[in-house]
């Protein structure tokens, strides 16, 4: 029927024949013990009907590691054989593949073919479902390098010969190790004919089958080798068109060796793209792909499978893809900028939250700590620092700076405040200090001895009515013209 149950006969007879064998060597085993010895191989880009074949079997499988070109080496067979013989387990089943399901990838049959040689026990087995079909071209047979190693050979007219499924075909180096693990004869299918013909109720699972040659033998009728040799190159002819199309575009990558029909593809990107890229052309009803994992990537498989299929139609199938694809970058384009957009703006309104908050914070201590807005202030505040009292340059001054002599600082509106209650208080002794000055500013209220004894007092309440409130700096140029007034009179 398919190549599944191609598989799981020619496991069901390799693990008849290691079962015999082993009873032979150790008659006093159960043969439960026997089975739970055996171990089978096959690769990670094996199809999955291998696995289900080892569940059907009650058979332990080992899925192996291939190498960059999705290929399974004979040395990752041979070590894993031999470390499992080292466990006690025993190799018995090899699954090769010729053309991959994800990817179309060739395992290697001669160095696989010869390392199962070396174990006595072993099956190999070679699917080759798909890739089989084309080895009826003659520039293709070196792809079955090394099928002379095998013990059994599958492969699906269905897939690529024209034949309307369900067919497979089945080859066996000794057909009595197969139908020795599938015979049962009860007497009401005992007939007199059975040493003169073939019974395929031998070969397979089912007792009865249908006539699936016929169908087959009909095609080959119908297209003759050369016909079909002709249909086999043109598809890959078009697979060739398609990778080229992909490979003048750099938005996208080939992520296969192509070298039958099917071109592994993938925008160059993240998964996520490349998912939604294929579900966007699926559900269009345009094209249909299947997706696979390649190296761990997500990728889309590309094959013509219509019998009429043209190069006009790859041309055709690149412009639906591409189309989609434009779409699909231009939408995460204008996502990005949204989002750089969108990133900016919180930022920006982080900042101005953060700005704010520290504004609020400085206002709230401004009031309680002068030092916050004036950092003049925090220089000055060590008391181990000696300052000198210093004298106004002019003799004429009235004006003495000193420094500080406390940590008890005022602006300039106190300063401006405090400055006119000096000048009506005589006797007051209040010290200030202006914001662009890092000393204290103190007025004389009593007489200024300099000048030979010929002082002059602080300006009287009376002639300070008018403007009570002055600033130091006319403060400072009042006193000076009235010393000079006094100079000339003098």
């Amino acid at each position: 029927t398919s190549a599944s149950e191609c598989v799981l006969v020619t496991m069901l007879a390799a693990r008849a024949q290691a079962l015999k064998r082993l009873k032979q060597q150790h008659p006093f085993v159960e043969e439960g013990v026997l089975l739970s010895k055996l171990m089978a191989y096959c690769s990670k880009e094996a199809h999955s009907c291998v696995e289900k074949a080892a569940m059907i079997c009650f058979v332990k499988l080992r899925i192996l590691e291939p190498d960059e070109k999705s290929c399974l080496r004979g040395q990752t067979l041979s070590m894993a054989m031999e470390e499992d013989e080292t466990m006690g387990l025993i190799p018995f089943f090899v699954s090769t593949t010729l053309g991959t399901t994800s990817c179309c990838s060739f395992d290697n049959l001669p160095e696989i073919g010869q390392i199962c040689r070396r174990f006595p026990c072993v099956w190999l087995h070679v699917d080759a479902a798909y890739a089989g079909n084309a080895i009826i071209c003659p520039e293709l047979k070196y792809l079955l390098k090394g099928v002379e190693y095998a013990d059994s050979f599958n492969t699906n007219p269905n897939k690529w010969l024209l034949v309307n499924f369900d067919c497979s075909t089945l080859w066996v180096r000794d057909r009595i190790r197969l139908t020795s693990a599938l015979v049962v004869d009860p007497l009401y299918l005992q007939h007199g004919y059975s040493n003169a013909s073939i019974d395929y109720r031998h070969w397979g699972v089912p007792l009865s089958r249908r006539f699936r040659s016929l169908k087959l033998w009909f095609v080959m009728r119908s297209f003759g080798i050369s016909g079909l040799r002709d249909y086999i190159r043109h598809h890959i002819e078009l697979a060739k068109k398609f990778e080229a199309h992909v490979l003048k575009d750099r938005r996208f990558e080939v992520c296969n060796e192509v070298k039958l029909g099917l071109v592994c593809f993938r925008l160059k990107g993240t998964d996520k793209i490349n998912e939604k890229l294929l579900s966007n052309i699926n559900a269009s009803g345009k094209l249909h792909m299947v997706p696979a994992n390649v190296n761990d990537k997500y990728v889309i498989r590309f094959c013509a499978v219509a019998q009429n299929a043209t190069e006009a139609d790859i041309d055709h199938a690149w412009e639906v893809i591409t189309e989609f694809a434009d779409e699909l970058l231009e939408a995460q384009a204008l996502e990005k900028e949204q989002e750089l957009q969108d990133e900016v703006f919180d930022m920006l309104n982080r900042k101005k939250k953060e700005t704010l908050a520290y504004k609020r914070s400085f206002f709230v201590r401004m009031v309680s700590d002068p030092k916050i807005y004036n950092p003049s202030i925090a220089k000055t505040l060590p008391s181990t620092r000696r300052h000198l009292t210093e004298t106004a340059e002019s003799p004429e001054s009235s004006v003495t700076i000193q420094p500080p002599l406390s940590a008890s600082w005022i602006s300039w509106p106190l300063a401006f405040l405090f400055q006119g209650i000096a000048e009506e208080a005589a006797g007051s002794d209040v010290p200030i200090r202006f914001r662009h000055l890092d000393t204290k500013v103190r007025l004389k209220t009593g007489k200024d001895t300099t000048n030979g004894g010929c002082g002059h007092q602080s300006p009287s309440p009376e002639r300070n009515n008018k403007s009570p409130k002055r600033s130091p700096t006319m403060g400072r140029k009042s006193s000076k013209a009235s010393l000079q007034d006094g100079k000339s009179n003098h």
